[in-house]
């Protein structure tokens, strides 16, 4: 069995993938070709936004749109502890610091009281009322104070952050916002489409996400004119009106034409795909809640287990279908049960980033935020895709339910 399945996609579009990839070895435009182009306006058109640029990872599409902001040294940028290191990695790459917020247990993402918690702490310099990172000044050209300047809510697992109130939160406190959509392409809150919200949406074409490429890549998105020429310029080295003409320092994050074309064949059967997530998730829920009766189950271990929250108004894209256990050694026990019968499982992610040795120059301590931190010891995933089938996830919740 497959934690996600590759295969089958690929057989689905097989001749439509072939096709596009004739035509870019035909023209031979590897670089910035004209599928590239296609892609970007095809997927704001999705999103509904003005401007898409593509780039060469997630974790590019996140650098840029900092750059864009010229984020720096001196500057506080709020995120969750509770996802990929690509997030804080970014900031903390630019010389900011990152300033961790702890989650909302049901949804695994940044939770919008306790973000404004944060944002004031930081502005009274009170980390009594907040855990706050130590500045190493040592570190740094001059002793800065930090100052709240970004927030970059996460999408966890696909399921789109409470963006009413993180935007209202960053509108009253004068702070950008940059989506983390990297797992999240396809869902939607309150009938918009995810990377349509914030001043810059970033997404992650990485295989196994959604909407995945055969590589790596990733896009920006933006209404803002500004921000789409400052994206189109950095990720060229820089460019101005051509490529040796450099305006600014950037980076080589372009998508690669071949990139792009396959996702241009992938994105022909998205709509269904995304519908066969929803039943593949939902009948994970009911058989894992008991409300299928041919499949009731009614031990004691079972009930500990805690299935995906969704709120009403959202629409998870399902990138990942992760329970919580009832604690480490029960997590342990269902995993090692599952492995022995041939059923994959994994763990995003077993440790928070603010406990990560890459953030301890931070100063942060276990028990700071005790959220994600209990959320790492008890969460695990199940297999996740399109094409699973109902034979395989019924063998998988019995072996749970043994």
């Amino acid at each position: 069995m497959d934690f996600i399945d590759l295969k089958t996609q690929q057989t689905k579009i097989k001749e439509t993938l072939n096709t596009n990839l004739q035509k870019v070895l035909s023209h031979c435009q590897y670089i910035l070709g004209p599928e590239v182009k296609e892609l970007e306006n095809r997927l704001a058109s999705y999103v509904g936004v003005k401007h898409a640029i593509g780039c060469a990872s997630g974790t590019d599409a996140l650098l840029m749109a900092l750059m864009a902001y010229n984020v720096g040294p001196g500057d506080a940028i709020f995120t969750s502890p509770f996802t990929f290191i690509a997030t804080a990695e970014v900031i903390s790459l630019l010389g900011a610091t990152p300033v961790f917020v702890d989650i909302d247990p049901r949804t695994f993402n940044i939770d919008p009281a306790k973000l404004e918690q944060a944002i004031l702490a930081l502005k009274d310099n009170n980390p009594s009322f907040y855990p706050l990172p130590m500045v190493n000044v040592e570190r740094r050209t001059s002793n800065i104070k930090l100052a709240p300047r970004c927030v970059i809510p996460v999408d966890l697992f696909g399921l789109p952050a409470d963006y009413d109130a993180i935007l209202a939160i960053a509108s009253k406190h004068d702070l950008f916002v940059i989506e983390d959509a990297a797992q999240s392409f396809g869902a939607e809150y309150k009938g918009k489409k995810t990377c349509s919200f914030g001043n810059i949406a970033c997404t992650s074409f990485f295989p196994a996400k959604p909407f995945g490429c055969y590589g790596d890549g990733g896009m920006c998105f933006t209404n803002d004119d500004n921000l789409a020429a400052a994206l189109d310029s950095i990720h060229v080295h820089g460019k101005g009106i051509h490529k040796y003409d450099n305006v600014r320092i950037g980076i080589n994050g372009r998508l690669d034409t071949l990139q792009a074309a396959i996702l241009l064949a992938k994105f022909e059967i998205f709509p269904e795909e995304i519908e066969l997530r929803q039943h593949a998730a939902q009948r994970y829920t009911d058989l894992l809640t008991n409300t299928n009766f041919e499949h009731r189950t009614l031990n004691i271990e079972h009930s500990s287990l805690v299935t995906p929250y969704i709120p009403a108004g959202y629409k998870s894209i399902w990138a990942q279908y992760s329970i919580l256990a009832k604690d480490e050694k029960h997590r342990l026990d269902l995993m090692k049960r599952l492995q022995e019968n041939k059923i994959p499982t994994a763990i995003y992610y077993p440790t928070p980033l603010h406990l990560q040795t890459a953030f301890s120059v931070l100063g942060y301590k276990k028990g700071d935020l005790p959220v994600s931190e209990d959320c790492s010891e008890r969460i695990f995933s199940l297999p996740m895709h399109p094409y699973l089938t109902e034979k395989d996830q019924i063998y998988i919740t019995e072996i749970i339910n043994k």
